[in-house]
């Protein structure tokens, strides 16, 4: 007779299949209540189209929303195609936008992207992940945010706040934000993917705040584990 750890009884299995089961219930109940409180939530970015997203999400990042559009506005009204930001230039873009933090880096890559998407795509803005990282100033989240908004894929974008929000909760704890969208993708039910990474910024905007979070106006208060609610 095979010497050894005995194999773990149906009671034994049992506690860890209904904690899963809790889990995922609590992850459901999570995002049905934050459905419910913001049926469709929306960019708070603003842009006229597909390539004006993009160029948005490329200035947002270091930089509030708010600074953005403040910026955007008399922009995108002079240039919202990528050959009228080319012609532009990136002397030009970089005095419109020199409020916004990191403006010199930023400008030379919308220009450049807006040659790019010129050159290489008829002047459209790809809806394929690889083709969206490899235009200057555009990373993963980036791409994510145009994927989702512009092109309805259900992809998460993980900014400070759904970082913060994922591993305070926790939702899906990680110590960069690629893992900590793997595991959010990985546990967020489908028909929620669409919308997710929405409720999850604006929830951290404006509710679960990093320095003194609005614990009692949050509608997962009883959900969440965090330690340190405040009252």
């Amino acid at each position: 007779m095979a010497r050894g750890n005995p194999a773990p009884s149906p009671a034994r299995r049992r506690p860890a299949g209904a904690a899963k089961a809790a889990e995922r219930a609590r992850v459901e109940e999570i995002f049905a209540r934050l459905a419910a409180a913001n049926p469709e939530p929306k960019s708070e970015l603003e842009y006229a189209n597909p390539f004006t997203l993009l160029v948005a999400v490329v200035l947002s990042a270091q930089a509030t929303d708010a600074g953005v559009n403040k910026a955007t506005r008399a922009l995108f009204a002079l240039a919202d195609t990528p050959a009228r930001m080319a012609a532009l230039g990136e002397a030009a873009l970089a005095e419109k936008i020199r409020t916004i933090g990191l403006y010199r880096t930023k400008a030379k890559n919308v220009v450049a992207l807006s040659q790019a998407l010129i050159h290489d795509y008829g002047g459209e803005v790809p809806d394929d992940r690889e083709a969206l990282e490899a235009l200057p100033g555009v990373g993963r989240k980036t791409a994510n945010v145009v994927l989702n908004v512009a092109f309805g894929e259900p992809t998460l974008a993980v900014d400070t706040h759904v970082f913060r929000v994922a591993n305070r909760i926790p939702l899906a704890k990680g110590s960069t934000p690629r893992a900590v969208e793997d595991g959010l993708v990985k546990i967020i039910p489908a028909r929620f993917m669409r919308h997710a990474h929405h409720w999850l910024i604006l929830h951290g905007r404006y509710v679960c705040k990093a320095r003194a979070p609005s614990c009692a106006r949050c509608v997962i208060a009883d959900l969440c584990r965090y330690e340190d609610k405040t009252v």
